[in-house]
């Protein structure tokens, strides 16, 4: 236990090492440079480059914008205010207008290099104005390994990104920031709002107020850490951090989940049985590959069907089954790579062990994606459906049956 501890001790130190020498790295580039604007949205990585900026540079030599829209979160928003006001960050804000851009509204898989334009478009000119010498974005180095259409708009525009030329990671920032004090360093990822629905479905400016308003309201519930509401039209499909995903799952959880979300709009709630994953909707999208066990899953479905492909109807009816083996009875809706499981019993919950059996079986069927609806028996309950269910849920605060 004790050279456990000692190999810990060991490895922070040399984490933390790593971050400082960096860090200098990243304030040379700042001074080589001279004056920057800021894109700030408020999120851990701006919110850190913007404050290392002021502190190297002087308020004088920079700038740090905010871009509104419909699409950038008011929580957001507030945060990059509070962060500013605290380390005295020069702050402008101007509208930006992707919202209006067809080709943005129509939600492409490169839907984020619109949106980067129009922003990049409109703070390039303001730092040419200012006398500012770049214009510098919060992309660090886990960044560049992903899919990120929004990062060609910046080349485009000669955007910099000194996290990243600094070898800077998400780690680094957020244990940097917390050194420094800065308060977003312990905050989730944030990305805008528009990242929550599926490729093709069109981006409003009333859709994604639906997914802000249930967010939020799972956030007062008490869902901390990492959480997204994905927008599949009548379904709210709840993603969790896979650390407390569990404790949601209980039953008087899933109404309160199912209430709140009902609540912000959606006529249905489905909890993602997997749990939060980055750029889940790029997979589901298919625009990025699966990895691990459900890319195994897949290859191997692939050899077996390119005879004769399954419908979507066979890989339902094989989830069916197997989950049926195990005890547990459900529909199966499949969109796409989604499973739904509609009409779960709320007798029959379900715990870490058939949550993960649920997870590979859905792979093994392939599907990418795998959802419990929750909250269908308070349709029951309100038409007056006497049950089981029914019965175990008339006592809770907010929920009575008809």
């Amino acid at each position: 236990m004790r050279e456990a501890s000692m190999r810990e001790a060991s490895t922070r130190e040399a984490s933390t090492r790593e971050a400082s020498t960096r860090e200098g790295a990243l304030q040379d580039w700042l001074r080589a440079h001279g004056s920057v604007l800021v894109g700030f949205s408020g999120g851990v990585d701006s919110a850190y480059l913007a404050t290392v900026a002021v502190e190297t540079l002087g308020r004088e030599r920079v700038l740090a914008v905010i871009g509104r829209s419909a699409s950038y979160p008011s929580s957001q928003w507030a945060t990059a205010r509070a962060v500013a006001d605290r380390f005295a960050v020069p702050v402008l804000e101007v509208d930006t207008d992707e919202m209006n851009d067809p080709r943005y509204a129509a939600n492409p898989v490169n839907r984020c290099y619109f949106c980067k334009s129009e922003l990049w478009s409109r703070l390039v000119p303001i730092a040419a104005e200012r006398g500012l010498a770049v214009v510098i974005d919060g992309t660090n180095a886990d960044d560049t390994t992903d899919y990120r259409p929004g990062a060609v708009a910046a080349r485009e525009l000669a955007v910099a990104s000194p996290l990243a030329e600094a070898g800077l990671t998400k780690a680094h920032i957020r244990l940097l920031s917390q050194r420094r004090g800065i308060p977003t360093w312990s905050q989730p990822a944030s990305p805008c709002l528009s990242s929550r629905l599926p490729y093709g479905t069109a981006v409003t400016p009333a859709r994604l107020a639906k997914v802000e308003r249930a967010e939020a309201s799972l956030r007062d519930l008490g869902v901390a850490g990492d959480l997204r509401v994905r927008y599949h039209d009548d379904v709210a499909r709840v993603e969790i951090g896979i650390e407390v995903l569990q404790q949601w799952l209980e039953f008087e959880s899933t109404v309160q989940i199912a209430v709140a979300v009902r609540d912000a709009g959606f006529p249905r709630v489905a909890i993602d049985l997997r749990g939060f994953r980055s750029g889940s909707l790029n997979v589901l999208g298919g625009v990025s590959s699966p990895s691990g066990q459900e890319a195994h899953g897949q290859q191997q479905r692939a050899v077996a069907s390119v005879d004769e492909p399954s419908s979507p109807e066979d890989r339902a009816l094989e989830l069916q089954h197997a989950l049926a083996a195990r005890g547990l009875h459900a529909h199966v809706e499949v969109r796409g790579a989604l499973a739904i499981l509609v009409g779960v019993s709320a007798a029959a919950p379900i715990d870490s062990v058939a949550r993960r059996h649920v997870v590979r079986a859905a792979q093994a069927a392939g599907f990418s994606h795998v959802a419990l609806e929750v909250g269908g028996f308070l349709d029951m309950a309100r038409l007056g459906f006497p049950g089981r269910d029914t019965a175990r849920h008339a006592t809770l605060p907010g929920v009575s049956p008809a």
